[in-house]
């Protein structure tokens, strides 16, 4: 097949949808397809498989984005209608990740031309009303940015790509008609594999800088939605906070109030931001995994944890899909309530045989969500969506 992905931002280590499409774009050629994007480029690299448009200043909220990594692409103009229709009339089936004006005017002229396009539902709108004067906790905020999305895209295509159950129940409460599909975005081989060597006795030995301490690590763009903050605010409440070193792999907007706050612990926290392999090796010398999100389409930097060994602690919270990776009350903690988090981190840290016992538990819970089960379905998706299309013409 010619795939064509439509997002706005696909440059972007720091962002969960972009690594997705990165990710599935680079499966998807080693089974013989060819994939392209559609993208406003701000790579310094030419690449032949990128269809480049201009990038789109929003007045007032370009720092904001500017700090999320995020950009929008622009949609007017004759460069870039030019290069939207070149880049669909290539594709066979045309896959839009994002509810925003570019996905919006490919799909359109695909409605145009006749070409087959399916979109995927990775954002959640409390990833963006969390960031606006908490509107994350306005339900009907909520709902009308789903509305918005409907509008955009979702009630124009008949199949769309969902990263969990959670997410798809939630688009469907609030009134999908297409067909979901939800499936994960998919953890790769290498994590699977460090945590089939740790299982086995041959975890990388601490560095000297963690030796005596309990190393507690959390993935994630350093933002209010994500948690961090109600990380450190648990230390404390923790028996071992003396002990407990924090490690937090991601940047963002809010890394230096979180530093700020670090200061206070008796052991300062960490921020890195760490390549695949600086990761994986990370995951190798942890004692737990620690997920506080309040909402979360998936949580990929979740599963591959578990992937390589550790056994999570996860925020129950009605807006996150994490919790499908608990596989018991024990890895889960109240939303948003740091005692209850510390408790939980004390458990396990309480009963080390029975976490021994419960990383091998964990560790092979992830297998189902490999990346290659992945592309599998996607490509299934994409062949019932041409299908489809063809019998409705």
């Amino acid at each position: 097949m010619k795939i064509l992905f439509v997002i706005d931002t696909y440059y972007t280590n720091n962002n969960g949808t972009s690594i997705s499409a990165q990710r599935y774009a680079s499966e998807l050629r080693k089974r013989g397809h060819e994939v392209r994007i559609l993208t406003a480029n701000h790579s310094a690299e030419a690449d032949e498989n990128i269809y480049s448009v201009h990038f789109l200043r929003i007045p007032i909220f370009q720092p904001l984005l500017n700090k999320h990594n995020f950009y929008f692409a622009q949609f007017r103009g004759r460069y870039t209608t030019h290069t939207i229709h070149a880049a669909v009339d290539w594709a066979d089936v045309v896959h839009c990740f994002l509810p925003f004006a570019l996905e919006k005017r490919a799909q359109r002229y695909c409605e145009k031309i006749g070409k087959t396009c399916t979109a995927a539902a990775h954002l959640q709108p409390e990833s963006i009303t969390a960031n606006i004067f908490g509107l994350h906790k306005v339900g009907w905020i909520t709902h009308l940015f789903y509305l918005w999305f409907r509008k955009i895209i979702y009630d124009r295509v008949q199949h769309v790509h969902c990263p969990s159950q959670f997410m798809a129940n939630e688009v469907k409460s609030h009134g999908f008609k297409a067909k979901l599909h939800p499936i994960s975005n998919g953890i790769q081989e290498p994590f699977i594999e460090a945590g089939k060597r740790n299982i086995a006795g041959h975890r990388t030995e601490k560095y000297e800088e963690y030796k005596g301490k309990f190393l507690l690590l959390m993935v994630g763009r350093l933002t209010r939605e994500k948690g961090q903050e109600l990380i450190m605010r648990a230390v404390p409440y923790s028996k071992y906070a003396d002990r407990i070193q924090l490690v937090f792999a991601g940047h963002g907007p809010m890394q230096t109030r979180y530093e700020k706050v670090g200061e206070t612990l008796p052991i300062k926290p960490k921020f890195l931001y760490l390549k695949r392999d600086e990761l994986i090796d990370l995951f190798s010398q942890a004692d737990l995994y620690v997920h506080a999100a309040d909402m979360e389409s998936e949580a990929i930097s979740c599963i591959e944890a578990i992937a390589t060994g550790l056994v999570p602690v996860i925020a129950n919270s009605s807006h996150s899909a994490t919790t499908q990776f608990a596989l018991d009350e024990r890895s889960l903690f109240k939303a948003g309530d740091a005692q209850d988090l510390a408790r939980a981190i004390d458990y396990w840290l309480d009963n080390t045989e029975e976490r021994l016992r419960m990383e091998k538990v964990y560790q092979e819970s992830a297998l189902k969500y490999s990346i290659d089960n992945s592309i599998t379905q996607f490509e299934s998706m994409l062949f019932e969506a041409i299908k489809d299309h063809e019998q409705s013409k």
